[in-house]
């Protein structure tokens, strides 16, 4: 008996040109907006002043926060609060990738809850309550636009884990397949796997379902055949990039209901102690947990082995090898600077912070196992 719940009450607005919107799309929420960016690459693409000027042509007052860095702290999401706050902001518009996005967030949730963050990311707090927020990524892999995670990194201990909750879904997400036209191509390389990563672990994960399902698929078979060409430069058209940007949000979407697995649970220690880039974590640990766990879900994982040129389920982890060398993202852990010494704090870490991606996974791994796909994978 087939029985499920579908829930995600996020506004996506895509299209090229599309981020034109973001001044009527705010003056709904707001009267003054904090913009949260990174340090530089809004501010030389033109993009943070084409936003600025159409927020303000609105009548929304600005505040700039633009202190967010790749793996964002949760230090950083207390400081922009803070500064929230003190300028009365009462909407957020982030302007970026999925650390800014997640960051803006936290922001977003902290402007508004008392308390320490961590307690809200271990459910020791809970709340429903966040200033609205307007997304509008500058990246296609992490599809923060398009749930209510947002993945942050506790300085003090590594702990690398989301706050999740339905009151950080942007009230509205702007994607606009032209924003993602100015990154270079190692950056998309790897937000692309990101983005491959998630549709996958939806796809089969042990609490998938047919809503997610279809979405997951359809967006595998989008990546499969865009993303290859745009790391290459093959096929740069604006059609292709809406292809690899609108995979991108359905992979925010589906994992906001169907979770991470394995990859992502793993992935998060690695990144926690090292801050090393996301997508190539994903890419050292995925084929190496692939090998481990298409005995689970042998159906789901056959059919994305053929989608990315394989044959079946065998040869899965092949296929995501295949297409990481295609995309200059062939990487190991050891080439990411982690070490054998590392491991053991990595296997416990992921069991603390990433348990529901430990038990989604279509194969459910002991600490001990997942210690041995470490080394595998370095």
């Amino acid at each position: 008996m087939m029985t499920f719940k579908y829930f995600l009450p996020v506004n996506i607005v895509f299209g090229a040109g599309k981020t034109a919107e973001v001044g009527d799309l705010t003056a709904a929420w707001g009267k003054k907006a904090l913009i949260v960016t990174g340090r530089s690459s809004a501010k030389k693409s033109g993009l943070y002043d084409k936003v600025k000027d159409s927020l303000e042509a609105k009548g929304i007052e600005t505040a700039l926060f633009d202190k967010v860095s790749q793996n964002p702290l949760t230090t950083t999401a207390e400081e922009g609060a803070a500064y929230a706050k003190e300028s009365g902001c009462d909407v957020v518009v982030a302007i970026g990738g999925g650390s800014i996005m997640d960051c803006a967030k936290g922001i977003a949730f902290l402007a508004v809850n008392d308390g320490d963050i961590n307690d809200y990311i271990y459910n020791r707090q809970t709340s429903d309550k966040a200033l609205p927020l307007i997304l509008i990524p500058t990246t296609c892999g992490t599809g923060s636009e398009g749930n209510g995670f947002a993945v942050l990194t506790n300085p003090e201990n590594g702990d690398k884990k989301s706050l999740r909750c339905n009151a950080i879904v942007a009230k509205a997400s702007i994607v606009d397949p032209e924003n993602m036209m100015t990154m270079p191509k190692k950056v998309l390389a790897s937000v692309g796997f990101d983005a491959l990563c998630h549709n996958i672990e939806a796809y089969t994960s042990k609490i998938a379902q047919p809503f997610s399902d279809a979405l997951s698929l359809y967006a595998i078979s989008l990546l499969a055949d865009s993303l290859v060409k745009l790391v290459t430069g093959e096929d740069e058209s604006l059609e292709t990039w809406e292809k690899v940007s609108l995979a991108s949000t359905i992979g925010g979407m589906v994992i906001n209901t169907a979770g991470v697995t394995l990859s992502h649970g793993m992935e998060h220690p690695a990144s926690g102690l090292k801050d090393i880039v996301h997508g190539h974590g994903l890419a050292a640990l995925t084929p190496v947990i692939t090998e481990a766990s298409w005995r689970g879900e042998p159906e789901k994982y056959g059919q994305i082995s053929r989608l990315l040129g394989g044959t079946g389920a065998e040869d899965c982890a092949e296929a995501i090898r295949i297409l990481l060398k295609k995309i200059d993202l062939s990487l190991t852990l050891s080439d990411l600077g982690i070490e054998e010494k590392d491991i053991p704090w990595m296997a416990e870490n992921c069991m603390k912070v990433s348990a529901a991606g430990v038990a989604n996974n279509p194969v459910v791994f002991t600490q001990e196992e997942i210690a041995e796909l470490y080394r595998k994978a370095l």
